[in-house]
């Protein structure tokens, strides 16, 4: 199946399991779809397994959106408390689509909470309440950390105890009919050798001829390319690699340290799952790779690129990427909510060292080229994804291998023949249908979820006035969306959302204390300083307040610092 036809059964509003190859563009046509449902007004709700794949499509952590947190079982009292949570409660009721991404990476007794909180709130007995739900993932990456469950409470748990591994072994998975759209295409590699490869690796059909070709791309230690990232399977072998590199720069190291905000055990949860470091060291020409998404600054997740130098005024690091472009990094946020609070916060400068990262934390990375050790691989699917990173089988070294290295999980292998055969059937049945019918299909679905058919049209036709927009920015506000997650949904900028706020607050349609939940900790307590230099300027205006401070505050803090003044 290609993309195209995937989206055309997307569009139809069936439930939907999204998968392929890596590098099939899976998140494209997620991102295609996201946009045909926004152009017709379907209120979606756009979620991944972890914050990692989270910041990939622009969405948040499906624990965070259902309002299960760091829950991994349920009970019938804990069931009715999250769906009485008014923040929860508008969230899941206003949703028609929910997508899942990564949805290797979840386990299935999550699936099932997940499906159940839907069904209290919707008061609908149908899977999910009966909102077309789209999973997105590949089974042959790496799988979730599966645990014991055990039941705290007096209250019988509502599922099974001793959970399978995978979520399509969830009973709702069957339950929910999914129709498996399996991509075929490939854009991420053109090179037929390491295609080649990959697809043996992922069809357990790994013979001579592939490690022959593997065995080309052997590469002595001394002879690999200096700059390139290089890929280990154990975190310790990381770090010994980018302390060493990092040490031979014969210059001052500067420190950035990550502020957190939270419950201790939620935040180590969080420090295990975000890129960045807790303790970043950098130095001018240190070799470092983007952990966020960005693409308005010129940078995404797995951008490379060198430490050209500090700002004098701020400190903060200037990192010349491959295309030549300088990019000045500042620091970025990782959040989790829970009953429509903040409980964890992250904040760090968008960057790791990049000599060396682990294969998990590869996922979801394209590079050009990459060393890549797998000698001490412990887990199905490691060897798979580090090599289907890279681009081209001549961007490939690799440093050793052991036997588990291009072997994969039994029981993937033969669940993935399943969602190919599944995949064939959907194709075939949807081909019966003509476009006019498709289009009925299509058109019903947008009608079912209160979507509008002619939505662009109007658009054109009769602008949308001022309040109108606002009101809408006040609804997601309302429903507890950070800045970005309204701008996503809203398909504008986050500095016109922004703006929408500060003239909410100007309405009294937005209380100044609400704004607290979105201004970071140390601008926070930095406010009265802040209000004072306003007060002693006597101006209103942003710039004034940026120079006095010198640049020590962004002007985003500072117009959110202004709509604090009372």
């Amino acid at each position: 199946m290609n993309q195209s036809q995937a989206l055309k059964i997307l569009k139809t509003g069936a439930n939907v399991f999204l998968t392929g190859e890596p590098g099939s563009g899976k998140t494209y046509v997620i991102n295609q779809y996201v946009a045909y449902l926004n152009s017709h007004a379907i209120k979606t709700a756009v979620t991944a397994s972890t914050g990692i794949a989270a910041t990939h499509i622009g969405g948040m952590t499906i624990h965070s959106w259902s309002g299960i947190g760091i829950k991994n079982s349920l009970n019938n009292a804990e069931l009715q408390n999250i769906a009485a949570i008014d923040y929860v409660k508008k969230r899941v009721e206003s949703a028609k689509v929910l997508i899942i991404d990564e949805i290797s990476m979840l386990p299935p007794q999550t699936l099932q909470m997940i499906d159940l909180i839907c069904r209290e709130i919707k008061k609908n007995p149908q899977p999910f309440g009966n909102m077309q739900v789209v999973l997105v993932g590949d089974f042959f990456q790496l799988p979730p950390i599966v645990k014991n469950i055990r039941n705290d409470f007096s209250q019988e748990n509502l599922f099974e105890e001793k959970p399978h591994r995978f979520a399509c072994d969830s009973p709702v998975w069957k339950q929910a009919e999914f129709v498996t759209c399996y991509i075929t295409e490939q854009y991420r590699q053109d090179d037929k050798k390491l295609l080649s490869i990959l697809s043996k690796i992922r069809s357990n059909s790994f013979d001579k001829s592939s490690l022959d070709h593997i065995q080309e791309r052997k590469s002595d230690p001394l002879k690999i390319p200096h700059d390139a990232p290089k890929l280990f399977s154990h975190n310790i072998d990381v770090d010994k690699v980018n302390d060493q590199m990092l040490a031979e720069i014969p210059k001052e190291a500067k420190f950035f340290p990550m502020t957190t905000k939270g419950h201790e055990s939620l935040i180590n949860a969080m420090k295990k799952g975000c890129l960045s470091p807790v303790n970043l060291f950098l130095k001018i020409s240190a070799s470092v790779m983007f952990t966020k998404n960005n693409p308005k600054e010129g940078f995404v997740n797995g951008t490379l690129g060198i430490v050209d130098g500090f700002k004098t005024d701020t400190g903060l690091p200037i990192v010349k990427i491959r295309n030549g472009r300088k990019i000045t990094v500042s620091p970025a946020e990782w959040i989790v909510e829970e009953d429509g609070k903040i409980k964890g916060r992250l904040s760090q400068i968008p960057l790791r060292l990049a000599w060396a990262i682990t294969v998990h934390k590869s996922q979801g990375i394209s590079l050009d080229e990459a060393v890549i050790d797998l000698s001490k691989v412990f887990e199905y699917g490691q060897g798979y994804v580090a090599i289907s990173r890279v681009k081209r089988l001549s961007g490939v070294y690799i440093l050793g291998w052991n036997k588990m290295a291009f072997e994969v999980d039994p029981e993937v292998l033969e669940k993935d023949k399943e969602f190919r055969i599944d995949s064939s059937k959907a194709e075939k049945i949807f081909s019966t249908f003509t476009d006019v019918e498709l289009e009925k299909m299509q058109n019903d679905f947008i009608t079912r979820s209160d979507g509008e058919i002619n939505l662009t049209k109007k658009i054109k036709q009769n602008k949308i006035p001022k309040p109108s927009t606002l009101d809408k920015t006040l609804n997601l506000w309302e429903e507890g969306n950070e800045i970005k997650q309204i701008a996503i949904s809203r398909n504008l900028s986050e500095n016109t959302i922004l703006d929408h706020i500060e003239e909410l607050v100007k309405f009294k349609k937005i209380k100044p204390n609400e704004l607290t939940r979105i201004i970071p900790t140390k601008i926070l307590r930095d406010l009265p300083k802040i209000h004072s230099a306003f007060l002693v300027l006597d101006t209103n205006k942003l710039a004034p307040i940026f120079e006095y401070f010198k640049g020590k505050y962004s002007y985003r803090d500072l117009k959110l610092s202004r709509m604090m003044i009372k």
